[in-house]
């Protein structure tokens, strides 16, 4: 099973192959805002990839790449927690930590 590790907090999930980010996120109680429900509506899961090359994610497709130029601050490794599934092991920055969690 790949594995995510979600900085600042220094954890480590499996996940299952194909699931979102936001999925392993939301299904190990890790602090990730999500204010659209995971429907790529909202920039609020935005993320960093820290470390994983491009084919540990899935690829991002256009209704994301929209977003994430929205999203401050992007960053060339900026992805939606919503939209990238994962498919190795990679290790993630979560931009807005959800303080209500």
């Amino acid at each position: 099973m790949p594995r995510v590790t979600f900085l600042p907090m220094n954890v480590v999930c499996e996940a299952k192959d194909g699931e979102s980010i936001l999925d392993v996120a939301i299904n190990n109680d890790i602090p990730i805002q999500h204010a659209c429900g995971g429907f790529c509506a909202c920039t609020t899961c935005h993320i960093l990839v820290k470390d994983g090359d491009d084919s540990v994610l899935s690829s991002m497709e256009d209704d994301e790449m929209e977003r994430i130029e929205r999203a401050a601050p992007a960053e060339p490794r900026s992805r939606l927690g919503c939209q990238a599934r994962v498919h190795g092991d990679v290790t993630v920055e979560v931009v807005n930590v959800d303080q209500g969690f």
